[in-house]
């Protein structure tokens, strides 16, 4: 879809490639996946903008996209974070009370003793709904809830609940014992009984047979985790001095998105996953800058990639963002004036260990001045010189005069 040249204001937009940041791989002949992969959209941007490293994880905070989506608002994750959950509860429209916590619940594959896999073999959403349904129906209480989200996210509530639990992301224990990691503290023998008795529920359910026989993982526990307090964030629109729209498949980012104050459209096609439909993000950017004059688009399939441990599969998802996003939003700014486009990773997600890293990520910014990149890569941004210790202050590099 074109937008017409005479489209009122200048147009800024950030397109994160989530987790595509990360460590050469042998397998790629010792360059990192965005050093291998073929993306002449993101490289002509580093080329023609300017381009560095910024650290969107505070130190004393665990990487991800929960943290690093507040910081590429220009939110202070030190102060506004509260916890990934009630994030995606926001997307969700979840109701939440001052004193309610929300919990992360994925849908996960366990065989009782050992997570085998974090996504419950990327069950789609039609069969989660199906499944938390069950849940739902056997396990809610008037403190307990379960709400539906998308492929294996999803969110329960506790009301009147603690946040004084420690929890385990299930992406980072794949093929672990889960005893280590079941939630410990207040209110630890609820959590635990409502993950076991899930896995007496589901594991036996018509969707699990069916995907056993053929040849699929059992979307057959539920995983608590990333709990927190509802999220309160000053308006992104007030601040910045205009509306905006998160297009975003997960509820994590869609959540973060609605709490500062922006539209979160539904995008048909969007999974989350790495089969989803790369050009229906463009399309939906596209359609959305008709009406606003900030747009930030979030893509999940490489930190799928790297959860999964494939090189392979990490480059093509980030060249696939290249040619169906990037270069589709890329070509319209070119020819407004005063409009910049930022592209980043929001994270590390690393290969070797199938999990976020901390590290400051790459991010090149076409519209506003120049620097000598000639790539958009990790490599090529350090060495530009420039970095933002307080990641936070991205945006200022959108919206400066």
């Amino acid at each position: 879809m074109d937008i017409p040249a005479s489209a009122p204001g200048p147009k800024r937009v950030v397109i994160i490639m989530d987790g595509a940041a990360d460590e050469p791989q042998a397998e790629l002949g010792g360059l990192t996946p965005l050093q291998a992969a073929r993306k002449p959209n993101s490289d002509l941007g580093a080329r023609e903008g300017i381009c560095g490293l910024a650290k969107t994880i505070p130190d004393e905070m665990e990487p991800g996209s929960d943290v690093a989506a507040l910081s590429i608002l220009g939110y202070d994750p030190s102060r506004y974070h509260t916890g990934r959950a009630p994030l995606e509860a926001a997307s969700l429209e979840v109701p939440l009370n001052p004193t309610d916590v929300a919990f992360r619940c994925n849908l996960v594959t366990c065989d009782g003793a050992t997570l085998v896999d974090y996504s419950g073999g990327e069950i789609p959403t039609a069969d989660a709904h199906v499944l938390m349904g069950v849940v739902s129906d056997a396990l809610s209480t008037r403190r307990v809830q379960f709400y539906p989200g998308v492929s294996y996210r999803h969110v329960m509530v506790w009301r009147d609940g603690s946040v004084e639990v420690k929890t385990t992301p299930p992406h980072d224990i794949m093929g672990s014992p889960i005893e280590p990691y079941l939630p410990q503290g207040e209110g630890e023998s609820m959590l635990r009984q409502l993950m076991f008795d899930s896995l007496e529920i589901l594991d036996g359910h018509e969707v699990n047979r069916r995907r056993r026989d053929q040849g699929k993982l059992p979307a057959n526990m539920i995983w608590l985790w990333g709990q927190g307090r509802p999220c309160l964030l000053p308006s992104f629109p007030l601040q910045r001095g205009t509306p905006g729209a998160v297009i975003a498949a997960v509820d994590l980012v869609r959540g973060v998105g609605r709490c500062a104050g922006l539209a979160a459209p539904e995008v048909p096609g969007a999974t989350g996953n790495l089969d989803t439909d790369f050009s229906a993000k463009a399309r939906a950017a596209l359609e959305a800058l008709e009406q606003y004059d900030f747009i930030l688009v979030h893509v999940e399939a490489p930190d799928e990639a790297a959860h999964q441990g494939s090189p392979e599969r990490k480059v093509w998802a980030i060249e696939q963002i290249d040619k169906h996003v990037v270069g589709p939003l890329l070509e319209p700014l070119r020819s407004w004036r005063q409009c910049r486009l930022m592209i980043l990773a929001d994270h590390y997600t690393k290969i070797s260990t199938r999990t976020h890293a901390r590290e400051p990520v790459p991010f090149a910014v076409w519209g506003g001045g120049r620097d000598e990149a000639e790539a958009f890569d990790e490599v090529n941004a350090a060495a530009t010189g420039r970095f933002l210790e307080e990641g936070w202050r991205l945006p200022e590099l959108l919206f400066e005069d």
